[in-house]
């Protein structure tokens, strides 16, 4: 018996050895790997150190108070959240179709759906012109029919941050809804509940992290759209100059100005990236 005791301590204290030895070649990082990782965190950094560095500090207060800016911010915080809302109203059912229906061509939809990640956004503006212009596809029957015009309006704006941002949304819900147990929704089938009651109270609860994360995502690429902003709504101060395109301005007049506006999107961004990492990305 103590011979068996003996030999079950060996064997444990060859496992902790057998332990700690992986823990050391793991946490050993080859020098290979090290320094251009070190170099491409430099790369990411410095950008916005020197963004910090520089920031007039000293009259930041009076800047950020300047009708310009104070304009600029208030009209992308309105339109950012308006182009969220359309995202949350077009983007959730079809990211539940792409996620829950089998049907042809859902891979060439889904590729569709993430086409405005890699399409430049200045082409993604001018395409937004070809089509609810005055001479475009849709924009020539509102105008004619309805009087409405939608480029170089605020209305166009929250049009371009919401072709640019829906994607994100998509990939969020579409991800949260695949991972989501269909068991909960079939029992509430079972009991009687509709297809929409069960999507409103079973399936979007069940996705609701991915739907918050996948929201303040687009919300953070709305706030920083530029190029089918420019494109698509122009840049007139008070209707379409969101917080992007009045740092553009600023540049090439007021370096200063321009900074302080860069490092108010900057904060918002990462503070939304905390969020995200602290309240639905968190992997522990």
């Amino acid at each position: 018996m103590r011979q068996v005791r003996d030999d079950t301590a060996r064997e444990r204290d060859d496992a902790a050895r057998e332990r700690r030895a992986t823990s050391r070649r793991r946490g050993r990082v080859p020098a290979a790997l090290l320094i251009p990782a070190g170099l491409g965190l430099l790369f990411l950094v410095l950008p916005l150190v020197g963004l910090v560095i520089r920031a007039p500090w000293t009259t930041l207060p009076q800047r950020l108070t300047e009708p310009g800016a104070l304009t600029a911010l208030r009209l992308s915080v309105q339109t950012a959240t308006l182009a969220t809302a359309l995202c949350l109203l077009l983007g959730v059912p079809l990211a539940w179709l792409l996620a829950r229906v089998e049907f042809p061509g859902r891979r060439l939809v889904r590729a569709l759906v993430t086409v405005p990640l890699v399409l430049p956004p200045v082409v993604g503006g001018v395409a937004l012109l070809l089509v609810f212009g005055r001479r475009g596809l849709l924009g020539g029957w509102l105008d004619s029919t309805f009087g409405i015009t939608l480029p170089f309006t605020t209305t166009g704006v929250v049009l371009a941050e919401a072709f640019v941002a829906m994607p994100f949304l998509v990939i969020a819900v579409e991800g949260a809804l695949r991972a989501a147990d269909h068991r909960y929704e079939e029992a509430a089938a079972t009991l009687g509940a509709s297809r929409w009651t069960a999507f409103t109270h079973v399936t979007l609860p069940l996705v609701a992290p991915g739907l918050a994360a996948g929201a303040v995502l687009c919300w953070a690429r709305a706030l920083g759209e530029f190029g089918a902003t420019i494109t698509f709504a122009g840049n007139y101060p008070g209707r379409t100059q969101t917080m992007p395109l009045a740092v553009y301005l600023a540049l090439e007049t007021d370096l200063e100005s321009a900074i302080v506006l860069s490092l108010v999107l900057l904060v918002v961004s990462v503070g939304i990236l905390v969020a995200l990492r602290d309240r639905w990305m968190s992997t522990a």
